[in-house]
């Protein structure tokens, strides 16, 4: 299980929900559970969104993604 933390527009997206377990082995397939479980509007977010897994940034949304890790959403910031 990873535990995904949502924060600013991302959270929004998620109808307000800070941090949930998810089970997932990649990016991809976190970001497919996550649509389903919330709806097409965070996808759009996580099309955007930059992710920290474990506190480092992760580009490949293929990578196998380590049992137990914390993932954060981060979407693109206004102003900086």
């Amino acid at each position: 299980m990873l535990t995904v933390r949502y924060f600013a527009g991302a959270r929004a997206a998620a109808g307000g929900t800070s941090s949930e377990s998810v089970a997932a082995g990649s990016l991809d397939e976190l970001t497919q559970v996550l649509v389903e479980r919330h709806g097409e509007r965070l996808g759009l977010v996580l099309k955007a969104a930059s992710f920290l897994v474990d506190g480092l940034t992760c580009h490949d949304r293929q990578a196998a993604l380590p049992g137990g890790a914390t993932v954060d959403i981060l979407p693109p910031f206004a102003g900086g």
